[in-house]
């Protein structure tokens, strides 16, 4: 098959393979992501947080919380909630890491906004050569088929 470029050269068994892998990461990806939960406790133990993906989960207050003035207790509770957040925030990375490995890391991607559209140049620039590939040989089919 000459005259198609790099279009010639994928193999379709390898892209459905890369695929399914694909797929398969990102189940368990999911499975992974159910279970995780971040915790936070503030340093007096007054206030203890868990978090999950659907938001706060738990929040204890001990019965000497409520010695503390609104003011303090909400800043408590704040801090607090923005810790086991964080903590949470800290198990999906780990987790995307380990599911896709470090160089496929979704993750990374979202915190290197350049390293992200680099992807997105690279990708354009594969699809732009195989669209022209494409192009130039179905130009070529029409032509030996107009003058047969």
């Amino acid at each position: 098959m000459t005259g198609f470029g790099d279009f010639a050269n994928i193999d379709i068994e390898q892209l459905m393979r890369r695929g399914d892998q694909q797929i398969e990461e990102m189940r368990r990806f999911e499975s992974v992501m159910s279970g995780l939960v971040g915790r936070a406790q503030d340093e007096d133990r007054l206030v203890t947080v868990e978090y999950a993906g659907a938001g706060l989960r738990e929040l204890e207050l001990h019965p000497k919380a409520m010695r503390l003035s609104s003011g303090e207790l909400a800043e408590k509770i704040k801090e607090t909630i923005r810790a086991a957040a964080e903590d949470m925030q800290r198990q999906v990375e780990e987790a995307s890491e380990e599911v896709f490995g470090k160089e496929n890391d979704p993750m990374k991607l979202l915190k290197e906004p350049d390293a992200a559209m680099d992807k997105v140049r690279e990708a354009e620039g594969i699809y732009g050569r195989t669209f022209d590939d494409v192009m130039a040989e179905l130009d070529r089919i029409r032509r030996r088929l107009g003058s047969d």
